[in-house]
């Protein structure tokens, strides 16, 4: 079963777990949530969804919860992405693809990776 997606704000705290993990939800307000703004009862709420969705893990040491990543952030992004590419996109990479065309700022490494995943696109398709 699926995973349920997450938002921008859980897909930025969820990175920031994975770097600074087993975390304890006042060490991420006091960090992730302060430098953006955001409560530390709303930082807990973002991270008690996270843990119910599967993202998220808790343990309890010394008396404090601390929450770590149950998936990488990978994972998290690819799904993030799957999920723009099919509600937003309708299934279409075209699009996307495009923009980034347009938009011109694509590092080498960036570039490279690109045309690595061209590559295996169109190894897949050969013994089709």
């Amino acid at each position: 079963m699926s995973k349920p997606s997450i938002g921008d704000q859980e897909l930025a705290l969820l990175h920031y777990l994975a770097e600074h993990e087993p975390a304890s939800v006042g060490e991420v307000a006091a960090d992730f949530g302060e430098a953006r703004g955001i409560a530390r009862s709303t930082v807990l709420t973002m991270m008690e969804r996270l843990r119910a969705k599967g993202y998220l893990k808790r343990r309890q040491l010394k008396g404090v919860y601390r929450y770590s990543t149950a998936t990488g952030p990978g994972e998290a992004m690819r799904r993030a992405v799957g999920s723009f590419v099919e509600k937003t996109l309708s299934g279409s990479v075209s699009p996307f693809v495009a923009w980034m065309a347009e938009r011109g700022k694509v590092s080498d490494e960036e570039l490279a990776e690109l045309e690595s995943l061209v590559a295996r696109l169109q190894s897949g398709r050969k013994g089709k």
